[in-house]
């Protein structure tokens, strides 16, 4: 067979089923994978945003605990229909919102990708960019931003082979430099860290609730798309087993890269992890290890968790090919002005996006999981309709539509606590609806869709 007409034959099998023999991804891949898709940047920047709720380190410590558990068991809810069927996120979506009511949330979760990924990039670039001047003497950030930028959407386009390439090798150099970095807070700037954040008073009140779900909302992203991955890991991983992957990967390294950002933040007053570290480290060798870990973070996580979605999601709403979307996204990505999102002054805006946005995520979410759960009783009976535009399950079901609308209004009344008080409403809004509808004889196939 031709590399042309192989391209083309994966092309056309981008977003059908991955059946079990062509899954690419063993237990300690997708840990691995999991590891560098949740090490990133953002949680560093994360953990320094909170130090304006006057949280004490062991406030922070359970906040971000809880909040990157309650993830892992979001995640562990929501991939199941992928593993199972080996279809991706935005055909999982068209069980509950139709063939092309899909295109609501597949938008709504790509657009904050995107935005990640610029942010990530940009702070991948700065990283590249610090290495050469303090080797070199050159600075040129613009041109490390687009180089790093053009080497991450190369390793895109070759889809999950490079995603895990890049994680396996990087989740090692990742780990060490976590490690690392921890060590250099304590050892350098422990006497400031002890007095500021150690011994704090702090409070337990909703600016400890508001962490919570910063934390969590941090990375509601992957949970709406679990299947994206969960899709491409081989037969045989009970729920139990990719929950222990999961936690493993994700909750002890969010929860050190939560402390590590606030205890360089309360160090240093500099609110970018970047300039922080760079204010810390003197020793060039340990600043170019130190940056270097930087840049595998972001690339991991850029390819694990803000290409692959949106890409997907372009892919099937406008017919593109794989590598035009990866191209899209990375475009759309600098047009984000991440050198805007990237300032010391921008963290708190940061924390502020991150909250709206799960007060949509918590929605869908609720959505998805009453439609598998209640709805279809966990069965995937009526996949080949989800790849029908003509079938039972085509146009728009606006019960969905409706339920995310009152969640995300109920959600926006107090973005602190968005996704505890939106979830549940949506889920019965659009169970209800659903009932309703079908009492209507408007109910057809587990599903109700408005042609």
């Amino acid at each position: 067979m031709s590399e042309s007409t192989k391209s083309a034959k994966q092309e056309a099998s981008s977003l059908k089923p991955i059946q079990e023999k062509d899954r690419i991804m063993s237990w300690g891949s997708n840990t691995m994978l999991w590891l560098g898709g949740c090490i990133s940047i953002g949680t560093l920047s994360m953990g320094s945003a909170q130090l304006d709720k006057g949280l004490n380190l062991l406030q922070l410590f359970l906040a971000v605990l809880i909040g990157s558990t309650i993830l892992v068991v979001g995640i562990c809810l929501n991939d199941q229909f992928s593993y199972k069927t080996g279809a991706p996120y935005a055909v999982q979506l068209k069980s509950a919102f139709g063939t092309k009511g899909n295109i609501v949330p597949v938008m709504i979760r790509g657009l904050p990708a995107i935005v990640w990924y610029g942010f990530q990039t940009w702070l991948g670039g700065s990283a590249i960019n610090n290495i050469a001047k303090a080797l070199f003497g050159y600075d040129n950030i613009w041109l490390f931003f687009l180089l790093f930028q053009l080497i991450q959407i190369i390793l895109s386009i070759r889809g999950f082979q490079g995603a895990k390439w890049v994680g396996n090798i990087g989740g090692v150099v990742i780990v060490l430099a976590m490690f690392y970095l921890l060590y250099v807070c304590v050892t350098q700037q422990g006497d400031v860290i002890a007095e500021n954040l150690l011994h704090k008073e702090g409070t337990w009140g909703m600016p400890f609730i508001a962490a919570i779900i910063a934390f969590f909302g941090n990375s509601t992203t992957v949970m709406l798309n679990a299947g994206d991955y969960s899709r491409e890991v081989k037969s045989g991983y009970s729920a139990v087993k990719r929950g222990a992957s999961y936690f493993i990967a994700m909750v002890p390294s969010t929860v050190m890269l939560g402390m590590i950002g606030a205890m360089a933040c309360t160090a240093t007053g500099i609110a970018n992890p970047i300039n922080a570290f760079y204010a810390m480290v003197d020793n060039k060798i340990i600043l170019v290890v130190t940056l270097s870990f930087i840049i595998f973070a972001q690339l991991s996580t850029n390819l694990a968790s803000n290409v692959i979605p949106p890409a997907y999601a372009f892919m099937d709403a406008f017919k593109m090919k794989h590598k035009t979307a990866v191209i899209l996204v990375g475009i759309l990505a600098v047009c984000t002005c991440p050198w805007i999102l990237t300032n010391d002054s921008s963290a708190a805006g940061l924390d502020l996006f991150v909250k709206i946005y799960t007060a949509f995520f918590g929605p869908i979410f609720a959505v998805l999981i009453t439609d598998y759960f209640i709805l279809h009783r966990r069965k995937a009976d009526h996949l080949d309709d989800l790849y029908d535009e003509n079938g039972d399950h085509s146009g728009v079901n606006w019960a969905a539509i409706i339920a995310i609308i009152v969640g995300a209004i109920i959600g926006l009344i107090n973005v602190d606590i968005s996704f505890f008080t939106a979830t549940i409403p949506t889920g019965l809004v659009f169970y209800f609806c659903m009932k309703y509808m079908k009492s209507c004889e408007r109910f057809r196939k587990g599903t109700i869709l408005d042609k």
